[in-house]
């Protein structure tokens, strides 16, 4: 694969927010994993398939998955899907919840953009909105934790 194309991908990774893209192309395989803002826009990990024979494959190297933990205690909602996560319905629009706000079952906590379907995602306590595990933008995964509702 030539490196034209590898750019290519990394600014295709970075600049749509996904987490990950995987890329065959013949016995080629190209690996990029968006680490977020704190590192590089991305990193490629590039590799032609092992020879049946090998004893051992080479380590690779990977970048570590870091899921920052719930501080309170308390229902977590999560994901329930791949995408991208937003506070709220447009740039110009207030948040649908903050920290200390009150929340029933069945209002819109945020929206989750998956395959250019907006989705909004509704609490399923009552409660208080004591911490938002996800910054607005940010990739998330299915079942990753979002609010900690109290």
């Amino acid at each position: 694969m030539d490196l034209r194309k590898l750019k290519t991908l990394i600014d295709l990774v970075s600049e749509s927010g996904i987490s990950e893209l995987e890329v065959n192309e013949g016995e080629d395989r190209v690996r990029i994993v968006n680490a977020g803002s704190s590192a590089p826009a991305g990193q490629v990990v590039y590799a032609n398939p092992a020879p049946a024979m090998q004893a051992a494959p080479a380590p690779t190297a990977a970048v570590p998955v870091v899921a920052e933990e719930p501080v309170e205690a308390g229902f977590v909602a999560r994901s329930p899907m791949v995408g991208t996560f937003y506070r709220a319905a447009n740039p110009e629009s207030a948040n649908f919840v903050n920290i200390g706000d009150i929340v029933k079952v069945g209002q819109t906590l945020c929206i989750i953009e998956a395959m250019k379907l907006l989705n909004e995602i509704e609490s399923e306590k009552d409660g208080v909105i004591k911490q938002i595990l996800c910054e607005n933008g940010q990739g998330v995964e299915f079942d990753q934790p979002l609010f900690i509702i109290a």
